[in-house]
């Protein structure tokens, strides 16, 4: 398959448009809807996220800027610039690592593109934040999230009623780089 080239980009405060459309797109916020979810905004029907201009200052304020205790970026298309998701990280108030999540808009789903995005935040997380674990979780019946973050070198923590969490430490995701490098090199 071909590589994606992607990188992450910071949005600024004009672009947020962007995540506005995302998060109001039923398509892709489809994994989102029938939860009892008790945040304004948010549509049970669809799993959409109501997210109005007004609120993008205090929230881009909120996100952006904010290492080592959040970060958000755009999953961004290397060769025309093109916004294909979102990904993020935010500190866990009850344990030692930083939970993360991704979204990728639905046109760009099962190109490969997941595997790419999540190994740039990891290299985010623990090459230039430096940090300790980063952690995930989502319903098991989600294979492609699980294929996604098995492949971007993360484990399974624990299993049970449906959920999987999973789980990368700093020195796996170093001795995973090492290990890769060392391929590479002749």
């Amino acid at each position: 398959m071909e590589e994606k080239r992607l990188f992450l980009h910071v949005p600024t405060l004009d672009e947020l448009w962007y995540r506005e459309r995302l998060m109001s797109d039923p398509d892709t916020m489809a994994y989102n809807k029938g939860y009892d979810l008790s945040f304004d905004g948010y549509d049970r029907e669809t799993g959409c996220i109501a997210f109005p201009r007004e609120e993008w200052a205090d929230w881009h304020a909120y996100f952006v800027g904010q290492e080592p205790l959040r970060y958000y970026a755009y999953i961004a298309r290397e060769r025309d610039g093109a916004f294909l998701g979102e990904v993020n990280l935010h500190k866990s108030a009850l344990h030692d690592w930083h939970d993360m999540g991704i979204v990728l808009e639905a046109r760009y789903r099962g190109q490969g593109c997941s595997v790419e995005a999540l190994r740039l935040l990891l290299r985010q997380a623990f090459e230039v934040m430096g940090l300790s674990a980063v952690h995930n979780d989502f319903e098991t019946s989600r294979s492609a999230a699980v294929s996604a973050h098995m492949a971007a070198g993360f484990s399974v923590l624990r299993e049970a009623n449906g959920l999987l969490e999973v789980l990368i430490t700093r020195e796996q995701y170093l001795s995973r780089a090492s290990c890769q490098r060392e391929a590479v090199t002749p």
